[in-house]
């Protein structure tokens, strides 16, 4: 099974030649800002998402501990996804839960789906449903 993390690794190698990413700072209502948790199936595995109004993100998934700055779109596009462009600022060169290595420098660009609750989401890598992972889901308090 493909971590979401591995996924963003395999995101990075193809938007090798990505723009800057620039922080988007973002109002506190925004529908992804909280911490995310996604219990990978058939593993005791999850990967953790602090999703920061300030455009900063940390990532935890395995051994990995990864912060990174981030840009999203405010609104949803009119097929309800937000654009997710994200750089890997600090990486501890440990392994997420499949095995796989992110990096410093390291840019991906996927979109996340917001259910209607607010209380999920789902990372995808194209505005399909059938290219996502997930669901993450928002923990408690955030």
């Amino acid at each position: 099974m493909r971590t979401a993390a591995s996924w963003l690794v395999a995101s990075a190698l193809a938007v090798a030649q990505a723009q800057e990413v620039e922080r988007t700072p973002l109002p506190a209502n925004h529908p992804v800002i909280g911490l995310w948790r996604f219990d990978l199936p058939n593993t005791k595995c999850h990967e953790v998402y602090d999703m920061r109004a300030d455009g900063s993100t940390r990532i935890t998934s395995g051994a990995q501990d990864i912060e990174s700055i981030f840009r999203i779109s405010a609104a949803p596009s009119a097929k309800g996804f937000h654009e997710w462009v994200d750089k890997i600022t600090k990486a501890n060169g440990k392994r997420d839960c499949s095995g796989e290595l992110m990096e410093v420098g390291d840019e991906t660009t996927n979109f996340i789906l917001v259910h209607p609750s607010g209380k999920q989401f789902m990372l995808c890598e194209e505005e399909d449903t059938a290219t996502c992972v997930g669901p993450f889901i928002r923990q408690e308090g955030t």
